[in-house]
């Protein structure tokens, strides 16, 4: 596993940050925010591409290729993979962006109206479609198997994950790298996000903003960063020795087909995604013993959330601990689904769930087990993922620790 966050850009780093309960969140610095309604983010600190790259090439790539790049080599890393002795037909990429390069976008965009057409950079295009952060990792690595990327908005990580457990599933291929990485802190960003009115403008206490669930909850903060794991099938696992964090057994997308920002009003959607999950994965709702939510903070989609919770879990969802990670690393779109799964993992790992931060003042209509403040310890053996997105996009995965 290999992550770049606001709150760490190690795994393990994160996941102290997270138990710690600490926030991500501040005044941006990466551009000007005093004309923006939303002044705050999650930030990537002291991450230099330099160090993952040529710094020729480093200059070139567009920030949220620059994520994956720092993300996929702590994962192959991490995963002791030999590359050199193994059949690369075999591996494969699957790594999403809701947006792609909009920095290099934005850019080229001003170049284009200061000086002409002429002055456009060649690698505007490559470096700014999102399917290019498969095709640079493929490129890079020699990964010569299944090449896609998943363009879901915010359920777009996750989808990357469970898309490619089904290549491996399949049979198309023994190893996939899989994530998401988005990179959305620009002019033009920032500017969208807030037009829609869906950001946190507590410009004034940035670390208390993401508040999901809280009464006072008033938007997401926009977070940067990337989440790659690389999956294998159990055989070629068990064949090279590696270690095994855990395993995906269930798998599920639904849409809500309503509208093109906001979430099905009675939560169907994301009922039968959390619904159809089990199904797969052969689970009864008391099984699950975490849920990390979608849980961005919005007024509407924290309350549809929990609405589809208790379809799905009954009377029991008030038993079941759910938090959210955006509370402290804000909603980095494409790349949450990802970086969220790693959480699962490190939950499973570790017997510990991390805490929904902010949550101060009970929304009466929010009324589950967040975990508010302060982490927990918890022997958990299944875990579900949430990840929602514009469009109508509902998808969830369950993980398991793995036992042998």
């Amino acid at each position: 596993m290999g992550v770049v966050t606001p709150l760490g850009n190690r795994v393990d780093s994160l996941w102290n940050n997270l138990v710690a309960g600490e926030s991500g969140v501040s005044r941006i610095t990466a551009l000007d925010p005093s004309e923006f309604s939303a002044q705050i983010a999650a930030e990537i600190k002291d991450f230099d591409p330099d160090d993952w790259l040529d710094k020729k090439e480093s200059r070139r790539l567009s920030r949220f290729l620059q994520l994956t790049v720092a993300a996929t080599k702590m994962a192959l890393d991490d995963s002791s993979l030999k590359l050199d002795s193994t059949d690369l037909e075999r591996v494969g990429v699957l790594i999403g962006s809701g947006i792609g390069g909009l920095d290099i976008l934005g850019e080229q965009h001003r170049r284009h109206i200061e000086a002409g057409p002429g002055k456009v950079s060649p690698f505007l295009v490559p470096y700014m479609i999102p399917d290019m952060a498969s095709g640079y990792i493929s490129i890079q690595h020699g990964l010569k198997g299944p090449n896609s990327c998943v363009v879901t908005a915010c359920s777009t990580g996750a989808n990357a994950i469970g898309d490619a457990s089904h290549v491996i599933r399949r049979g198309e291929a023994d190893v996939m790298v899989a994530g998401g990485a988005e990179a959305p802190i620009t002019e033009i960003g920032l500017a969208g996000f807030c037009a829609a009115r869906a950001l946190s403008t507590r410009n004034d206490d940035p670390e208390g903003a993401s508040r999901p669930w809280d009464l006072n909850r008033d938007g997401f903060v926009m977070g940067e960063g990337a989440g790659i794991v690389i999956l294998e099938s159990l055989e070629h696992a068990k064949a090279r020795g590696a270690t095994i964090y855990g395993e995906i057994v269930g798998y599920a997308m639904s849409a809500d087909a309503f509208h093109i920002t906001q979430p099905e009003p009675q939560g169907d959607g994301a009922r039968r995604s959390m619904s159809l999950a089990l199904k797969y994965a052969g689970l009864k709702p008391e099984q699950i013993g975490y849920i990390n939510a979608h849980g961005t903070s919005t007024p509407y989609g924290d309350r549809l959330e929990t609405v589809a919770i208790k379809k799905v879990f009954g009377d029991l969802a008030s038993k079941v601990p759910v938090s959210s990670t955006k509370s402290m690393i804000g909603h980095t779109l494409g790349a949450a689904g990802a970086i969220e799964s790693i959480v699962c993992i490190k939950v499973l790992e570790t017997g510990t769930i991390h805490p929904t931060i902010n949550y101060e003042t009970p929304d009466p209509e929010c009324d589950l087990d967040y975990v508010p403040n302060e982490s927990r310890k918890a022997d958990v053996e299944w875990v579900m993922k949430n990840s929602f997105g514009f469009g109508g996009h509902n998808v969830t995965l369950i993980f398991r620790k793995f036992s042998g």
